[in-house]
C-alpha cells in the first residue's frame, strides 16, 4: 500500500522507546514488584492502580478495565492518534527516519493530522519567540517586566508575541508547508471574509499550552493595548488536539515536581505559574479559560496516585468571587483521596501580584499557610447562620454535618465532628458526631449501591424479562391519603423536600415507578429535574417549584414542603420510610410477577419456556432482596 511505513522502521520504533519512558509521561509509576511497574489506568477512574507496565516485555495491561497493548497500542489509545500517527510520533522522540513502501520519505503528505497541527503549533511557538524581541514587542516587553518577568523568565515559560498584522503566522507557515485548511483547523488561524486564513492572535503576549508530553498543542494571548476591543485573555478554540477542560498550563514543568512531592498547586493565570515557579513552587499549574474540573482532577490523580500524602492546594484572591471559586473547588474534592487545602491571597492580591510586592518568600510562605478546605468549607456553610439561636444551630448543623461525612478518613472526620459541635456551641457533642456518621453511612452506600443484580434496578419496568410486562409509565389511582401506600410515599417525599440529607443519596435512585399515584410521581420527577436530593442546599426548593410542569404539582411540592412529618426524630425514621417504599415497589412487583407465572403456566406445554425461566429468576431475586430489605433495612437498599 503506498505510503506504508516499512515494518522494520516499526520495529524500530519499538525498540528504541522504552514503554515505561512513554507511560510515565502521562502517569506516576512505582515498583510492583517483579520487575512491573504499576500507577494509576489513564483509560478509566480508579482509586488503587491496577494498570502494570512491564519495561523488559514492552508490554501494559489494566488488570481493571482489560486494556493492554506495546508502546505503539498505549500511545494510539491515550493520545487518540491512528497508527501511523504514533509510529511518527515516537520516531520523531526516538530522532528515526521513517521509511515508506513508495520509497521515499515525505514528511508532511505521509503525516496524520495530529502530528502536522502538533508541527504547525511547534513552527508558531518558535516564530512567536522570535518575535518578541523585535521593535513592536516592546509593549510585551514592558508588561512582563512590570510583572517581574526578566527575558530567562520569558524564555524559560516559552513565552512570545503575535505581531499586529493580520497574517504574519500564516505567511509564516505557508512557508514551512502548511495549508490554510491546516491552520484554521489548528485555531492559529480564523477564516477572512474573504475565505482566506488570517492571524488568530494578533498585537498580543503569547504563552504557549503544553500537553502533559510538552508538545505545544495551543495557546492564551495577552491583550496589551488599549484599542484592541477583545478579550483580556484569548485561547485557542477547541480544536482535534486542545481541549480546555483536559488542559492545564504548566503540568509539562511541573509533573516531574508534584509526583516526586506528591502536591500540586493549583492558581489562576499564567502569569501566576510563572511566579510560583519562580518562587520556587513549582508544582504550580493553572487551567486554561475554564474551572478547574473532572478531567483536570483525572490528570492530577494520575501523577499523585491518591496516596494518603497527596495533597492538592488550591490558591484564590481572598474577595467574595475567590471564596466562592474555592466552594466550587470543595465540590471535586471528594473525587480526590488527596488531602486538599486552600491558600487565600492576602488582600486580593494573585501570586503575581505577592511575589512582586513581597518578593519569593512570600509566594512560598502563602502555599505554606495553607488550610484544609474542609475546614474552610465548613466555616463558609456554618457563618451563613445565626447561632445566637436555637432555629440557627440547627441550620448550621444540617450544612455543616455534610460537610464533615464527606471526610473519607474515619479519624479526621471523627475530629471535625467534635469542632462542629464546638463551633455551634452543641453541648452534646456526641449528638453531632452520630449524625455525622449517619450520614457518612448514607454516602457509603450509595457508593456500594447498584452493583448487585437484586439491587434497586430489580423492581424497574425496564427489567422485566421479555413477554408480559410492566407499564412503560407510572400507573396508580389518584391521590388516596387512607392508602397506606400512598401514605408511605408521601412520607418520603415531604423527607426528600424538608430533610434531603437524610434520605440521599438513596432517594435519588428511587424510580418514579416506586411512586403510585401520579401526583407524587410528577413531584419525583421534578426532584429529579431540580438536581435530585443529593444536589440541595438554600435554592434546593425554589429549583424543586421552578421546574414544577404546572401550578397543580407547584402547589403539591409546598404542601409537601411544610407538612410535618410523622415522626419525632427523622433521622431514625428516614431509614424505615425508605424501605418501606422499597418493599412496596418490589410486592407490587412479585405480585405482577406471580400473575404472569400463573397465566404461562396455565398454558401447558405450550407455553414459552423461556418466559417462564426469565420470570422464575427474576421472582427469585426480588423475593432474596425483599428478605435483605426485611432483615437488614436501609443497609440492604
Amino acid at each position: 500500500m503506498a505510503g506504508r511505513i516499512r515494518d522494520e522502521d516499526v520495529k524500530a520504533v519499538r525498540d528504541a522507546v522504552p514503554i515505561d519512558a512513554v507511560v510515565s509521561e502521562y502517569l506516576q509509576l512505582r515498583n510492583a514488584g517483579g520487575g512491573n511497574l504499576k500507577g494509576l489506568c489513564p483509560f478509566h477512574d480508579e482509586k488503587s492502580p491496577s494498570f502494570q507496565v512491564s519495561p523488559s516485555k514492552g508490554l501494559y495491561h489494566c488488570f481493571g478495565c482489560q486494556e493492554g497493548g506495546d508502546t505503539l497500542d498505549f500511545v494510539m489509545k491515550v493520545d487518540h492518534l491512528s497508527f501511523s500517527e504514533a509510529v511518527e510520533r515516537l520516531a520523531a522522540v526516538a530522532g528515526i527516519t521513517l521509511r515508506y513502501e513508495d520509497g521515499g520519505y515525505t514528511p508532511g503528505r505521509q503525516q496524520g493530522e495530529r502530528i502536522r497541527l502538533i508541527e504547525a503549533h511547534k513552527a508558531a511557538a518558535q516564530f512567536y519567540v522570535e518575535q518578541l524581541g523585535g521593535a513592536e514587542a516592546e509593549i510585551g516587553r514592558k508588561f512582563l517586566a512590570e510583572r517581574g518577568f526578566d527575558q530567562a523568565a520569558a524564555e524559560h515559560f516559552g513565552v512570545g508575541y503575535a505581531p499586529a498584522g493580520w497574517d504574519h503566522l500564516v505567511r509564516f507557515l505557508r512557508g514551512r508547508g502548511f495549508s490554510d485548511r491546516e491552520l484554521i483547523v489548528s485555531g492559529l488561524a480564523s477564516e477572512s471574509r474573504r475565505g482566506g486564513a488570517i492571524d488568530r492572535f494578533r498585537g498580543r503576549l503569547i504563552w504557549p499550552i503544553r500537553d502533559i508530553t510538552g508538545e505545544v498543542i495551543g495557546f492564551g494571548a495577552r491583550r496589551l493595548r488599549e484599542d484592541d476591543t477583545g478579550p483580556k485573555y484569548l485561547n485557542t478554540p477547541e480544536t482535534p488536539i486542545y481541549k480546555k477542560s483536559q488542559v492545564l498550563y504548566g503540568i509539562d514543568l511541573a509533573k516531574k515536581e508534584i509526583a516526586r512531592t506528591s502536591r500540586a498547586v493549583v492558581v489562576e493565570g499564567y502569569t501566576d505559574v510563572m511566579a510560583c515557579h519562580l518562587a520556587g513552587v513549582t508544582t504550580a499549574i493553572a487551567t486554561c479559560g475554564t474551572s478547574f474540573g473532572g478531567d483536570h482532577i483525572k490528570i492530577l490523580r494520575r501523577l499523585l496516585m491518591d496516596n494518603a500524602n497527596a495533597e492538592v492546594v488550591f490558591t484564590f484572591d481572598g474577595d467574595a468571587a475567590g471564596q466562592k471559586a474555592a466552594l466550587r473547588a470543595f465540590e471535586d474534592d471528594q473525587k480526590f483521596a488527596a488531602e486538599t487545602s486552600i491558600a487565600i491571597t492576602p488582600g486580593g492580591m494573585d501570586p503575581c501580584d505577592l511575589r512582586l510586592a513581597e518578593g519569593d518568600a512570600a509566594v512560598e510562605r502563602l502555599v505554606d499557610s495553607r488550610t484544609p478546605l474542609f475546614a474552610f468549607a465548613l466555616r463558609s456553610a456554618v457563618a451563613r447562620y445565626n447561632l445566637e439561636t436555637a432555629e440557627g444551630r440547627a441550620s448550621a448543623l444540617e450544612a455543616g454535618a455534610p460537610i464533615v461525612a464527606g471526610i473519607k478518613n474515619s479519624a479526621i472526620q471523627h475530629e471535625y465532628a467534635v469542632q462542629l459541635a464546638g463551633m455551634l456551641g452543641i453541648l452534646d457533642t456526641q449528638f453531632v458526631v452520630r449524625r455525622v456518621s449517619q450520614l457518612a453511612r448514607w454516602q457509603r452506600e450509595r457508593r456500594q449501591s447498584g452493583a448487585g443484580p437484586a439491587g434497586p434496578r430489580t423492581v424497574r419496568p425496564e427489567a422485566a424479562p421479555p413477554g408480559p410486562s410492566a407499564p412503560a409509565g407510572p400507573r396508580g389511582p389518584r391521590l388516596d391519603m387512607r392508602s397506606p401506600a400512598q401514605r408511605v410515599e408521601r412520607e418520603l417525599l415531604k423527607l426528600a423536600l424538608q430533610y434531603p440529607e437524610l434520605v440521599s443519596p438513596a432517594f435519588d435512585a428511587y424510580g418514579e415507578d416506586e411512586f403510585t399515584a401520579p401526583s407524587y410521581v410528577a413531584v419525583r420527577r421534578a426532584i429529579t429535574e431540580a438536581g435530585g436530593a443529593e444536589s440541595a442546599d438554600a435554592q434546593f426548593l425554589s429549583r424543586v417549584r421552578d421546574v414544577a410542569p404546572d401550578d397543580t404539582v407547584r402547589s403539591l411540592v409546598t404542601e409537601l414542603a411544610v407538612e410535618p412529618v410523622q415522626h419525632k426524630t427523622p433521622e431514625v425514621y428516614a431509614g424505615k420510610i425508605l424501605v418501606d417504599v422499597r418493599r412496596q415497589a418490589v410486592a407490587r412487583r412479585l405480585a405482577q410477577l406471580n400473575a404472569d407465572h400463573t397465566r404461562l403456566t396455565a398454558q401447558g406445554p405450550r407455553a414459552d419456556p423461556d418466559q417462564l425461566a426469565a420470570i422464575g429468576g427474576e421472582l427469585w431475586a426480588l423475593q432474596q432482596y425483599d428478605h435483605r430489605l426485611r432483615e437488614q433495612g436501609a443497609a440492604a437498599l
